[in-house]
């Protein structure tokens, strides 16, 4: 592979700040000298958006395939022609809908090899969710499309790196979702992303409890001796460094997590709220264990600021960017970039941040 990577972005829901974030993302056209860049979504919606936001110079090259890409513009394959009445900041159906039909066409492009990386903005699950299209969330949805099993919901962000055993689920079935084949399997898929996904040739990794205090030696529960802890002598029985399990809130608050490469949570909220607030504005989420490429930004749609020209794309752009991180590294192909070191530089001017 000597081209550039062909990235798709999905639009998200039309009603909320992902149109916003998109557009100002690919603002600047630099980004054109690292990837060819293409939104799924609709001309008009744009059109409506970037009037929105006040940026009526932001322009974009409509195709009805990824092989007609002009590589020194930001390219838009319209995944619907009719007209879609858009209500900014309120979460409807309408919003659903044309997000999920950005999502399947992108979908199908990545399926075939058309685009060499994906990068979802943000929509409801809610409004996607039907009995007639049973919807969890990007994650879910892409690693059955694309027939990958040994998925993980990984957080990452400067400081930070933080996995999910079980995803979206309520929290008063996780501990029957939890076994010591799945952690073990979470962990595995954990230690060869980092090795090479992030460039890091021998991982540590933390497993944290899933009771208080970690169960207190199973005064408190007994997950941790039956199911957790033998997921990670499992882990160590076959070469992989993996310690615990950590009570999260003393390993958090003491800064255990900077002594390891990835940090391995019970459940979303056990992960997801330590990582926000270290990264709430440009942490990203990664789906590792993938045979594609799929990065996304780690917040939602905020209804509450649509439309207001406050919404941050910090997060977004920082998934662009690692998703182009991890494409090379795969490919292990210097040619990717025209210049990795001013991809670099570029990417600190913009962002201030380097993974």
């Amino acid at each position: 592979m000597s081209k550039l990577p062909i990235i798709g972005i999905t639009f998200g829901d039309i009603n909320s700040i992902a149109p916003e974030i998109v557009i100002k993302t690919l603002s600047d056209l630099r980004i054109c000298d690292y990837c060819t860049p293409i939104i799924y979504g609709s001309p008009k919606v744009i059109g409506f958006w970037k009037k929105i936001i006040g940026m009526p110079e932001f322009f974009v090259n409509i195709i009805k395939s990824p092989d007609q890409v002009n590589t020194k513009k930001i390219n838009l394959i319209a995944c619907w022609e009719e007209e879609v009445e858009i209500k900014v900041g309120e979460a409807n159906e309408i919003g659903g809908k044309y997000a999920f039909k950005s999502l399947e066409v992108a979908t199908q492009d990545l399926k075939e090899g058309k685009i060499d990386g994906l990068v979802t903005a943000p929509l409801n699950k809610n409004l996607v969710n039907s009995e007639l299209l049973p919807f969890k969330g990007h994650t879910e949805y892409l690693a059955q499309e694309l027939n990958n099993h040994n998925y993980l919901m990984f957080l990452v962000c400067e400081d930070l790196k933080i996995g999910l055993v079980t995803g979206h689920v309520p929290l008063k079935d996780v501990a029957s979702k939890l076994s010591t084949e799945l952690i073990l399997s979470k962990i595995k898929t954990m230690n060869q992303s980092l090795k090479n996904d992030f460039n890091c040739p021998k991982p540590k990794i933390a497993v944290l409890g899933l009771n208080p205090h970690a169960g207190d030696d199973g005064l408190i529960g007994v997950e941790e001796k039956n199911i957790i802890i033998p997921a990670i002598n499992a882990a160590q029985t076959e070469g992989i460094m993996a310690y615990g399990p950590y009570p999260s809130d003393g390993f958090f608050g003491s800064k255990q997590y900077e002594k390891f490469d990835g940090v391995m949570a019970m459940y979303h909220d056990q992960g997801l709220i330590p990582f926000k607030y270290f990264a709430f504005t440009d942490g990203v989420n990664y789906t590792a264990g993938l045979s594609a490429v799929r990065t996304s930004p780690d917040h939602g749609t905020a209804y509450d600021i649509a439309g207001k020209n406050k919404a941050d794309e910090s997060s977004l752009r920082n998934a662009l960017y690692l998703a182009l991180d991890i494409i090379a590294r795969r490919t292990d192909n210097k040619e990717l970039r025209a210049n990795p070191l001013a991809f670099q530089q570029f990417k600190r001017e913009r962002f201030r941040m380097d993974f």
